[in-house]
């Protein structure tokens, strides 16, 4: 279990990525949404959930077995994080690119209550700040959407 737990955390080995394993853990979430971009929402939301649930058990597993509290090879987090930052959007090329960037960057600074939620114990702490970064990443490409000319 504790091989399929790893495989699952590293996306399938994207996060040994030797450079920006994140980036490409966010890559494998936009290439996700590319595929169900068109799915009704509840859909859409019940993808996330699964990625979350199972993202959250193998999180758990993999920072066991790797030894640490969050493991730099575990891009699960980063897959559900980009789903979420994408979500109920049905963006197109442009607004895709964008959040693909907005959310490596709220990623990286985490900021509030992402930083907090990162303290939480496991898979869930793995998980929590970069779904909260994925929710703060939606708004802002919804924004953009609405407000910026040529970006949805």
């Amino acid at each position: 279990m504790t091989r399929f737990a790893v495989l699952v955390a590293t996306v399938g080995g994207l996060g040994y990525a030797p450079i920006a394993p994140g980036t490409f853990g966010s890559a494998a979430g936009v290439l996700i949404y590319w595929f169900t971009r068109t799915w009704p929402m509840s859909w859409q939301l019940g993808l996330i959930a699964a990625v979350t649930v199972l993202g959250t058990w193998a999180a758990t597993r993999a920072a066991a077995h790797f030894g640490k509290d969050d493991p730099g090879p575990v891009v699960v987090d980063e897959v559900a994080g980009q789903l979420v930052t994408l979500a109920f959007t049905g963006a197109g090329l442009r607004a895709t690119i964008l959040a693909f960037f907005v959310f490596r960057v709220l990623d990286i600074i985490k900021p509030y209550p992402a930083d907090r939620f990162e303290r939480l114990h496991g898979g869930t702490g793995i998980m929590a700040d970069d779904l909260m970064a994925g929710v703060y990443g939606c708004v802002i490409v919804h924004l953009a959407m609405r407000f910026v000319p040529g970006i949805a």
